[in-house]
């Protein structure tokens, strides 16, 4: 429950505290005197989003402090014990609005975001406008409204999660299909292209290598020659030989000269197996120079049927055997594509059969809903003087999708034989307001603790009607807390406690106050909201009579 209301420059607000009470509390005053502001600056303090100047004019910031009585079991509880916040029966949420837009927020004196703010005034404040009959007249949220009355969260939450299902399975066999078919778009080229790949079986580094013999091939016959003739000089009556007998004359010789040939001889064997090397290699060179002459040919041959298979497929000769194994996979993916298919098309059946089923059941509980929710708006226009009328809610097929297959619209008839409508062709203005509140007091299962702001919801209504009005305002806050902001004397009347909003230019600054009332003044502000500004004693009898 809002105990208090600490407002300090707000718009037109100077300074201004509000001691509210259990019970029906009014609020009234003249159009444009400030009402609006002091649900802005209640909105503001719980975390909504509203007006982006709010700073009085002359301030350095605007403050705003809420205190609330709290329960045991009030589900603020949770959500502060989740915030890390200290609890407790008193709630004191404060928010300062600087003049360079910065917000800032505490909730019992402990810094918090607006998120936080926002997510406790769902458990504290619901605030029913003087426009939400715009909301009533447009079927696309009258399903919204069914489900807040069945409380269907776990229902939509599983049809949420079967429809992704359905969703994701739906678009992995739309992917597979299509693969598949540009697949068979191209299964005769990739047959044919991984059998000639298949076939020339091309390995990395290969065409260097035949490059490299083909061009020793060519030159074969001129470079032979000049090995053979370094051969002949190296080899047996080479050098080879030569110094394979200068070594044997100085071993001869070594015993003779005291050890002056030692270096000389060691010299001559490094060198001539060095030498000796060489003629290896040589002799090896010559053997690769001798060659079948249909060799090249072969090598030519080869070489260039790797570099033409290259060409036409882009690719570099060394990276052939990556591609064809690339078509390979894709060959076998068609080849598996009917398959996979297949699978994917039983994921789909199984990811629908599941939606069907939280559909159905979701489908079921608004059907079940629907009929309680008739009866109880029908128990609630009776005391609003309209109970001719009648509500029904029509649920019929509609696109399938997250929220489930169901359209909802609620219709009325509001005379005995008139055909049931959409609210919007068959309502008045002041029917609709009547519509709203029985739909708002339905909608409403548990208000223990928690403040109901009602903005001139009666608007367009008057006489026994807004009495009924105010009547059933007064039934809703027996033994919680409702605020009205009101033109209707009748509604006024029926409060127990009342606030008079005026507004007043000081110093050639306006400025609105809010000001409470005793029995004699509720009678005269009663008394003007009947005749005007000019209190007749007429007008004071028949506030008298309507309080009572």
């Amino acid at each position: 429950m809002l105990r208090s209301l600490d407002i300090r420059d707000m718009l037109i607000i100077d300074r201004l505290e509000l001691a509210f009470q259990p019970g029906l509390n009014v609020l009234t005053g003249e159009t444009g005197a400030g009402k609006s502001i002091l649900l802005d600056s209640l909105g503001f303090v719980l975390g909504w989003r509203g007006r982006a100047e709010l700073v009085r004019a002359g301030a350095e910031q605007g403050e705003v402090v809420a205190e609330f009585d709290l329960h045991e079991g009030h589900p603020a509880h949770a959500i502060l014990e989740e915030a890390g916040l200290p609890g407790g029966e008193e709630l004191i949420l404060r928010r300062v609005n600087r003049t360079d837009g910065r917000k800032t927020a505490w909730v019992n004196d402990r810094r918090v975001s607006g998120e936080v703010l926002r997510r406790l005034s769902e458990t504290l404040v619901e605030l029913h406008g003087q426009h939400d009959d715009r909301g009533l007249l447009n079927p696309k949220g009258h399903r919204d409204l069914l489900d807040i009355f069945a409380d269907t969260e776990k229902l939509r939450g599983k049809t949420r999660s079967t429809w992704s299902a359905v969703t994701k399975a739906r678009k992995a066999l739309t992917a597979a299909e299509a693969a598949l078919a540009e697949a068979k778009a191209e299964e005769d080229f990739l047959r044919h292209a991984v059998a000639e790949l298949d076939k020339l079986d091309p390995q990395p580094g290969e065409e260097a290598e035949l490059d490299t013999r083909r061009r020793m091939m060519q030159g074969a016959e001129k470079v032979r020659e000049d090995v053979s003739r370094a051969h002949a000089a190296l080899g047996n009556g080479g050098a080879e030989s030569a110094m394979g007998d200068a070594l044997r004359w100085l071993d001869g010789a070594l015993a003779e000269t005291g050890g002056a040939l030692d270096a000389p001889v060691a010299a001559l064997e490094r060198a001539l197996n060095e030498v000796s090397d060489a003629v290896d290699g040589i002799e090896r060179c010559l053997e690769a120079l001798d060659f079948n002459p249909h060799e090249l040919e072969e090598i030519e041959e080869r070489l260039f049927a790797i570099r033409a298979l290259a060409r036409k497929h882009g690719e570099v000769p060394d990276e052939l055997g990556t591609f064809a194994q690339n078509l390979r996979t894709r060959l076998a993916a068609l080849d598996a594509g009917e398959g996979n298919i297949a699978a994917l098309t039983a994921d789909l059946n199984a990811a629908e059969s599941a939606y069907d089923a939280a559909a159905n059941a979701l489908t079921k509980a608004r059907q079940t809903a629907a009929k309680g929710l008739d009866k109880a708006v029908m128990g609630e226009l009776a005391p609003l003087k309209m109970e001719r009328a009648v509500f029904e809610t029509r649920i019929s097929e509609g696109d399938a999708g997250p929220e489930g297959r169901d359209a909802v619209e609620f219709v009325v008839a509001t005379n005995p034989g008139a055909p049931a409508g959409p609210l919007a062709k068959i309502a008045s203005g002041g029917e609709l307001s009547r519509f709203l509140l029985a739909l708002k007091v339905c909608l409403t299962s548990d208000i223990s603790g928690m403040t109901l702001i009602f903005d001139e919801i009666d608007r367009g209504v008057g006489g026994a009607t807004a009495d009924a009005v105010g009547r059933r305002l007064k039934a809703l806050a027996d033994g919680g807390q409702v605020l009205v902001v009101t033109h209707s004397p009748q509604v006024a009347a029926l409060g127990a406690h009342h606030w008079r909003v005026e507004k007043s230019v000081k110093n050639n600054q306006t400025l609105s106050r809010v000001v409470p009332l005793s029995a004699d003044e509720q009678i005269d502000e009663v008394a003007r909201m009947i005749s005007g500004d000019t209190i007749t004693s007429e007008a004071r009898a028949a506030a008298r009579a309507l309080l009572g």
